[in-house]
């Protein structure tokens, strides 16, 4: 036997994990059930024993048919190491609400046709290298201080997301954001939200404009996932140790390689495909899902 941990995580606004609401779950996994209250009418812990190689997917399935419309996320996992050392996130559409390269084609007037391909590649209808050569032609020409512009007018940090880096930082984690996107983004973005470091793609720059090329090699699904590894090596951790966030087709690999892979709105095909998938709650449900109460919180 083993003991698995359901973390429910309700949308904060809506305060649906009442104590009725928790009474109808709780019965759902199997017996006995702990329920441990992580914060009040927003995360709590179911924590019961399981046979080895039972089908988590069933249990989530079952607590998510008795949710109903309500908006709580559910994460399933192991008790045992639930707390991260190592902490892999994606940046655009994951840390960042934006994604960079359409924010840059809005200024070179290609903002539609270079949406649809990235729409394309996040969806994994598109190989990632050769979209990302076909938008960064399209801003041939553009001035890199654009760059700055965007990051002030457009683009927004995800609710949630500095918190969970500063908190696992303090907890003593190791935290990456490693990107398909470009260092002129990553390299301001990762040290607002508070990251030790970041892996992004170079942009070719002569003159003070975009050349429209990139320079290789790519840092693409597999580069990722090789991140992780790295990182995971260089710090000897296990793989239940570590954390892997995002949203796309490129992050699916290293998704899939962490410990706890969590799909942030995410397609289908990728959020079936991950361990965990969030679509109600902020990116502090992560906190919670590693048993940190929000009064341990570096905010």
């Amino acid at each position: 036997m083993i003991e698995l941990v359901a973390t429910l995580v309700s949308k904060r606004e809506a305060k649906a994990l009442t104590e009725s609401l928790l009474a109808k779950l709780a019965p759902i996994v199997p017996q006995p059930v702990r329920v441990v209250q992580l914060e009040r009418h927003i995360a709590a812990d179911l924590i019961f024993p399981s046979e080895e190689g039972a089908s988590v997917g069933l249990i989530e399935a079952g607590l998510r048919q008795a949710l109903g419309n309500e908006p709580v996320d559910v994460i399933i996992q192991p008790s045992l190491r639930r707390q991260k050392r190592l902490l892999i996130a994606d940046m655009d559409s994951t840390m960042i609400e934006q994604e960079c390269i359409d924010e840059l084609a809005d200024f070179a007037g290609f903002r539609g046709q270079v949406s649809e391909i990235t729409e394309r590649a996040m969806r994994g209808e598109l190989s990632f290298e050769p979209a990302l050569r076909e938008r960064v032609r399209l801003l041939k020409g553009l001035d890199v201080e654009i760059v700055s512009r965007v990051i002030t007018e457009r683009i927004t940090q995800t609710p949630g997301g500095r918190t969970l880096v500063m908190t696992m930082r303090a907890k003593g984690a190791y935290t990456a954001l490693v990107s398909g996107g470009f260092t002129v983004f990553t390299e301001p973005l990762s040290l607002s939200i508070g990251f030790n470091e970041h892996r992004s793609n170079t942009l070719e720059i002569e003159a003070g404009l975009l050349t429209g090329e990139v320079r290789p090699p790519i840092l693409g699904r597999e580069a990722k996932r090789n991140a992780l590894i790295e990182l995971r090596d260089l710090f000897s951790l296990a793989p239940i140790d570590t954390l892997a966030l995002g949203d796309g087709a490129n992050d699916l690999a290293m998704i899939q390689e962490a410990g706890l892979g969590v799909a942030w709105h995410a397609k289908p095909a990728i959020a079936e495909a991950a361990h965990a998938r969030l679509h109600h709650s902020d990116l502090t449900a992560l906190l919670y899902a590693q048993g940190h109460p929000r009064r341990t919180w570096v905010e």
